[in-house]
Order: C-alpha cells, then structure tokens, then sequence
C-alpha cells in the first residue's frame, strides 16, 4: 500500500512532459481577402461595401448628435441622440441578416479550404484577422508564422 501512494505522484508526473508536447497553434486569415479570390463573391463584397459606408456615416452622424446633446442638454437634443441610437441598431441588424443570407453560398467553401489548409500547416485555432482586430481579442501576433491568408486563397482559386 505505502509503495502504491509514493508510486502514485511518479506516476502522474510522468505524465506531465506528454501533456506538454502538444502545442496550440493559432492562426489568422483575411476573410475579405479570401472572399475576393472566390468566385461569385462580387454580389456580397458590393453589399459589405455599401454596408461599411453607410454604418460609417451612421456613426459619425451619431457622435455630432452625442457631442451636441452632452453641450446643450437640451431635451430635443438627448431625444435626437437616442432615437439615431436606436435607428443605428436597428440598421446594423438589418445589415447583419442581409450580409449573413448573402455570405451563406460562400461560407460552407471557405470554411472547409480554412479548415483543410488549417491542418495541413499544424494550426488548431483560425481567426478572422479583421474580427480579432476589431475585438481586441488578439494584442500580439507574428502575422508572418501565423498568415494563412495566402495559402487559403491559393487553395481558393484551384
């Protein structure tokens, strides 16, 4: 029994440099730059585009309005202010659902050349470089041992 519990511990730290070894590999790739280089993307890239600009215009025209509504204070201002709030979430809802019905068609291929060039290079996470930017989810990445965009695109166009 007492040779069992010291055995126990040496056991388990054997275990440990095996545990070790498998490293996480994590990986970036452009989606609108792969999106490009498919064929077929014309229609959702002219739609992201649009989208981008008018959400854009959106939020510039909704910070004028918080600006003026923090120096006046005026009731009509704070009213103005909220209803462009609501009107910029209710378009970026909309926007959201056209995009995601226009990306659909393209997104089954993307995923499946992601995944596959993904395994092929060693990689167990892939991100979207634009949507990590975005987040701030990722501080620090080497994009030229970490890039998959290249490779997916080449993988695109076979």
């Amino acid at each position: 029994m007492r040779y069992a519990l010291l055995l126990l511990p040496l056991a388990l730290l054997s275990t440990v440099p095996q545990a070790q070894k498998s490293r996480s590999r994590v990986g970036f790739v452009n989606v609108q730059q792969a999106v490009a280089a498919m064929p077929n993307s014309a229609g959702y890239l002219s739609l992201q585009k649009r989208v981008d600009a008018d959400l854009k215009a959106k939020q510039s025209s909704l910070q004028k309005l918080a600006t003026q509504a923090q120096k006046t204070r005026k009731a009509a201002d704070v009213q103005a202010y909220q209803k462009a709030q609501q009107g910029l979430a209710s378009a970026q809802k909309n926007y959201n659902t056209r995009l995601a019905k226009e990306f659909k068609p393209l997104q089954t291929r993307l995923n499946s050349v992601v995944a596959s060039v993904a395994r092929g290079s060693g990689f167990t996470v892939v991100l979207d470089r634009r949507v990590a930017a975005q987040s701030g989810v990722v501080v620090y990445a080497n994009t030229s041992a970490t890039d998959l965009t290249p490779a997916v695109v080449k993988a695109l166009k076979k």
